[in-house]
């Protein structure tokens, strides 16, 4: 092999994308394909390679980050376990576990052509689910992980051959790292060329949440740059990594009858209402970003917790780790990310009622007392994911109906030293045993909730108040 070819073939296995899978099975057709599906679970993913009879295979676990929907689909099941597919409208009120498909096109034509051969779907499900974003491109497949199989190495070897790349027009000029960076496929007749990797999520996360809102009455206010949306829970901002269709900025663009799509600048949780800013320009996001990390906006959020904290400043360190849970330690531990909130008030309010938290699917998490809660005014003085949940969890207060951080302030107060970042941390004789004790820490938190949690993004702010903006009632309060 030339230097060249030395060259690329090490640039091919340096890094990677390790979420993404590399195709593993040839398709019987007279131009042969291959497709590779992975299982994947909350340990990590496993590989499978499946023959030209049975080229997908149903992810049948969930995680935080994959947890998904399936579309439109009727009862009966084919003899593959998968349902039948139709429409992804209208959206199912029920679940099904994920399903994402790793395809490498062989023989150049229309992406929605080659989808719906190589995994035998309707064109019409394939136009949706681009549409709702879920289907990525890469003009170069990634590479495999260290897990993988000799066919699915071999398989990756064959499509990336330093000889097949350099005869690639669209690649020249391009590293591979570069050639393997994926995009969204936004047009069913997008051509793809031999070679071209394919991701395609065949059961987006869903968000029925979205069809029952009343959009117009949930604008806070309408401006020249940007749109104040009274963010309700269950919905997200600004979409998933699989669905960009059923999001706040898609439904608030179109109850204002908006025709150029308003833009997310900031996120807060699907289980998070309140205030929330679009922009209406590219120009105004970026301004708005500027804002942010220059400190000029304030956020004000309402916190309905299970036990009282009292008023000032909470300080803990953040993993830097981007997974959920996200775990905290009350000491100082280098990299990690300190976090800071100041409870300006807590008050004793009634715990909801039953009528409540059933209308806004409230989960009841186990907290032994409910008789009163406790309504907490927040000055978020760092933004940090899960911040304020994981904060007052780790004071044992967690917020009313946090399926995934409720569980472990539980199992912490029936048994203090589980948490090994905690108060009563213990000591670890070694580096393994400390590990061990951190995974089960992880076990100890839930689920993401399904909808609603006791927190609401009450007031925003910025330029020393000249905007200034408030949500509604929480629904608490309702």
């Amino acid at each position: 092999m030339g230097s060249v070819a030395v060259a690329v073939a090490s640039m091919l296995f340096a890094g990677g994308c390790r979420s993404l899978a590399v195709p593993a099975a040839a398709r019987a057709l007279r131009v042969s394909r291959a497709v590779l599906s992975y299982r994947q679970n909350k340990q990590a993913p496993s590989w499978c390679c499946r023959s030209s009879h049975n080229s997908y295979t149903a992810l049948a676990d969930e995680s935080e980050c994959s947890t998904t929907d399936a579309g439109n689909l009727t009862a009966t099941s084919s003899s593959d376990s998968f349902p039948n597919y139709d429409r992804l409208l209208p959206c199912p009120s029920h679940k099904t576990p994920p399903r994402i498909e790793h395809l490498v096109v062989t023989e150049g034509g229309p992406v929605l052509e080659h989808i719906c051969k190589a995994l035998d779907l309707p064109p019409l499900y394939v136009s949706d689910l681009i549409q709702f974003g879920a289907v990525y491109y890469a003009l170069v497949c990634p590479q495999p992980p260290p897990n993988a199989t000799e066919e699915q190495i071999r398989i990756f070897k064959e499509v990336t051959e330093p000889s097949v790349l350099r005869k690639r027009a669209s690649i020249k000029g391009k590293t591979v790292r570069e050639a393997q960076k994926t995009f969204r496929v936004i047009h069913v007749d997008q051509f793809v060329e031999p070679g071209t990797y394919l991701r395609v999520h065949v059961h987006p996360k869903r968000f029925p949440r979205c069809y029952e809102i009343d959009w117009k009455s949930r604008i806070i206010a309408v401006a020249e740059s940007y749109v104040v949306l009274d963010k309700p829970a269950g919905t997200s901002v600004g979409g998933t990594t699989d669905n960009i269709e059923e999001s706040c900025a898609t439904f608030a663009t179109r109850a204002l009858g908006m025709t150029t799509p308003l833009i997310t600048t900031h996120q807060i949780d699907n289980c998070t209402e309140g205030c929330v800013v679009l922009a209406r320009t590219k120009e105004y996001c970026s301004v708005f970003h500027g804002k942010i990390r220059e400190k000029k906006v304030k956020k004000l959020y309402l916190a309905l917790a299970a036990s009282p904290l009292p008023t000032g400043i909470i300080s803990h360190y953040m993993r830097p780790i981007n997974m959920a849970p996200r775990l905290i330690s009350e000491e100082f531990i280098k990299g990690w990310h300190l976090c800071r909130l100041e409870v300006i008030e807590c008050r004793k309010v009634p715990w909801p009622t039953t009528a409540v938290q059933d209308k806004y699917c409230i989960e009841d998490c186990g907290w032994p007392s409910q008789d009163y809660a406790y309504e907490c005014k927040i000055n978020l003085l760092t933004g940090r994911t899960h911040q304020i949940r994981a904060q007052f969890a780790a004071c044992r207060a967690p917020l009313i109906g946090d399926s995934m951080y409720m569980p472990a302030a539980i199992a912490d107060i029936s048994n203090p030293g589980l948490n090994p970042f905690g108060k009563y941390k213990k000591d670890f004789s070694s580096e393994s045993e400390k590990e061990t004790a951190v995974m089960n820490w992880i076990s100890q938190h839930g689920k993401e909730p399904s909808v609603a949690i006791g927190l609401q993004a009450c007031q925003i702010s910025w330029d020393d108040d000249e905007h200034f903006y408030q949500a509604g009632s929480p629904w608490w309060r309702s």
